[in-house]
């Protein structure tokens, strides 16, 4: 016929050439490995022209899970799946170091996106194990640094207070507080820093 109102539909023969002048929706991928699929389109061929690079005819079927990536394959010629992780974390199980995941494709060696519980778990292949006994020596050692520090603040306290008792310069409320001080201090002495975390710390003074 003379005219038409259809738009004309290309076709494509067995070596990707079209076959005549027309239109194809056609699926695009990325242009650069890892070939992500990013959309279809309308694309006009004319006859004996294939389709654009990176533009393929058959199209892929749309995962259900948003952790599935559509890519196309290094030939181009199929459709391809891979796990999408992306802006999630993993975690180095050399050294608990955190980052976010920018790539497709499978986690890397030496990464899980299992969290660590605590700055002393070790990886055991599978997963993060706690080191107790580290964890516990780090406990202790917070424990006496907080336990020095302390009783520092109660000394310089106490040193200060019991020099106007001498003198004749302190009123009563600073008598009644360097016995408070007095006490706290001892109390702080006598702290076992081996239980730690389970310490209960004297209250200091008003």
């Amino acid at each position: 016929m003379k005219y038409s109102t259809e738009i004309p539909k290309a076709e494509i023969d067995e070596n990707g050439f079209a076959k005549n002048r027309g239109w194809i929706k056609t699926y695009m991928s990325r242009n650069e490995p890892p070939y992500e699929y990013f959309g279809a389109t309308m694309e006009l061929v004319y006859k004996g022209v294939s389709v654009g690079q990176y533009s393929y005819i058959d199209a892929p079927e749309i995962p259900d899970n948003d952790d599935i990536a559509i890519v196309r394959s290094d030939d181009g010629k199929q459709w391809r799946y891979v796990p999408d992780h992306r802006g999630k974390t993993v975690f180095n199980t050399e050294n608990q170091a955190s980052y976010p995941v920018d790539y497709l494709g499978e986690i890397k060696t030496g990464f899980t996106l299992l969290a660590p519980a605590t700055k002393f778990d070790k990886w055991d292949g599978k997963k993060w194990v706690t080191d107790n006994q580290a964890m516990k020596a780090d406990q202790i050692n917070t424990a006496n640094q907080t336990k020095h520090q302390l009783i520092d603040e109660a000394e310089s306290k106490i040193t200060l207070l019991d020099r106007k008792v001498r003198l004749g310069m302190a009123t009563n409320s600073e008598k009644t507080a360097l016995r408070a001080w007095e006490m706290y201090s001892v109390k702080l002495n006598d702290i076992d820093t081996d239980t730690a975390p389970e310490i209960d710390w004297p209250i200091k003074p008003a």
